[in-house]
């Protein structure tokens, strides 16, 4: 692979008790592509295994969104081990629907399927929303969730996501909640 020596953006480390949430690395490119072309992750999300051509994509465009614009996904890693377990953190996608999302602090996150139930996602939303709501007022972060993801609806919830709206995404039925939390 060729290399060349670069800069990365200014990506604020967070640490939970378990976890640290930091710029993603080139080296974590392996385990990022394997987790996107898991269906069990992918299911309500992309709806289908990503290449690794399109986890590729995905990959730059959250630096491209540090750089941009300061804020982004982290990668996430366990203490314990180091490894890279998932992906997290805020975006705008200038995604084609009604009503917008452009403009405002888009919140995401997708977790390896061997660490779900765990409560590293509940950790990492948590930092994460302590370190951006703040930074975002007087906007409020948002999400975009599948109707039928179950655990993603109840884990917003728990991290304090309320419900706004119902509408369609590509053809998908998805819930809009927005962050209330003071």
């Amino acid at each position: 692979m060729l290399t060349l020596p670069h800069a990365s953006p200014d990506v604020p480390v967070l640490e939970t008790e378990r976890l640290r949430l930091r710029a993603q690395r080139l080296e974590d490119f392996p385990l990022a592509a394997a987790m996107w072309a898991d269906e069990r992750v992918t299911r309500h999300t992309t709806g289908r295994a990503l290449t690794e051509e399109e986890t590729w994509s995905r990959f730059l465009r959250s630096l491209g969104h540090w750089a941009f614009l300061g804020f982004g996904y982290w990668g996430v890693e366990e203490k314990s081990t180091g490894q890279y377990v998932g992906e997290m953190g805020f975006a705008d996608l200038k995604r084609d629907m009604h009503p917008s999302l452009d403009g405002l602090p888009e919140m995401g996150w997708i977790f390896a399927p061997h660490i779900h139930g765990r409560g590293y996602a509940t950790e990492a939303i948590r930092a994460a929303l302590a370190w951006g709501i703040p930074r975002f007022q007087p906007l409020r972060p948002v999400c975009l969730i599948s109707s039928e993801n179950l655990a993603s609806i109840h884990l917003a919830g728990k991290c304090g996501f309320r419900e706004f709206q119902r509408t369609t995404y590509r053809g998908d039925r998805v819930i809009l909640f927005r962050n209330d939390a003071a």
